[in-house]
């Protein structure tokens, strides 16, 4: 079994952070609340330059916030897009994007759901179970229009839900109860300033990375 799969195919290795990130610029992450995380985003119909440097922006904002997957919306762009860097249950390391993405539909028999812990770059702090299916497969394109499948389980189909469900205009509080919404904020509000000092050293161990590329170079 391939230890990494990239865009859904198996690879001998991939780096961390992926080369997109080194190139990409640093962006403000939305919080709940605000309106672009609560909304369907519109579909991406011009693949370019422009839309590439958004995947790099979006994987370097990740890897800085330590997420395993981030939309475009919660940079504040309303488009359907996501890049992830997630690992299985099993262990096994997948790294990509996928534009448009739409996830389907799974049949209620042999569909099997996990009652797990679940955060949120844009719930900063805050940890909630939330059901999902143990599988998913979200079909879309790649930031060249080429058509993608992506098949996920365990956690890293619980990535690959969460993430459809930010371009489609839901937070994962979204599927929580009234108490335990109530609960998720008050995470938050009591771990915010610890979650944004960490990302602030992330964001400079990776700057420190990049200059040090720079004189290797």
């Amino acid at each position: 079994m391939p230890s990494v799969f990239l865009q859904g195919r198996p690879v001998d290795s991939c780096p961390r952070p992926v080369p997109e990130a080194r190139r990409g610029a640093l962006r403000r992450i939305t919080e709940v609340g605000e309106e672009v995380l609560h909304k369907p985003c519109r579909d991406v119909t011009e693949f370019g330059p422009d839309l590439a440097a958004l995947v790099d922006d979006l994987f370097r904002t990740m890897y800085v916030a330590e997420g395993a997957g981030l939309a475009a919306n919660q940079v504040g762009v309303d488009l359907r897009l996501f890049v992830y860097d997630c690992p299985d249950d099993s262990g096994v390391r997948h790294v990509g994007h996928i534009v448009n993405p739409v996830l389907d539909p799974l049949p209620a028999r042999g569909r099997r759901l996990l009652d797990e812990g679940e955060g949120c770059l844009s719930v900063p702090g805050a940890v909630m179970d939330v059901p999902r299916p143990d599988r998913a497969v979200v079909r879309g394109q790649d930031r060249d229009g080429a058509p993608l499948v992506i098949e996920g389980t365990g956690y890293f189909a619980r990535c690959l839900a969460h993430e459809t469900d930010h371009v489609n205009g839901h937070v994962y509080l979204d599927r929580l109860s009234r108490r335990d919404r109530k609960e998720a904020l008050r995470q938050m509000a009591s771990r915010r300033e610890e979650v944004f000092a960490r990302r602030a050293t992330t964001a400079d161990t990776l700057d420190a990375l990049d200059a040090q590329d720079t004189l290797d170079a």
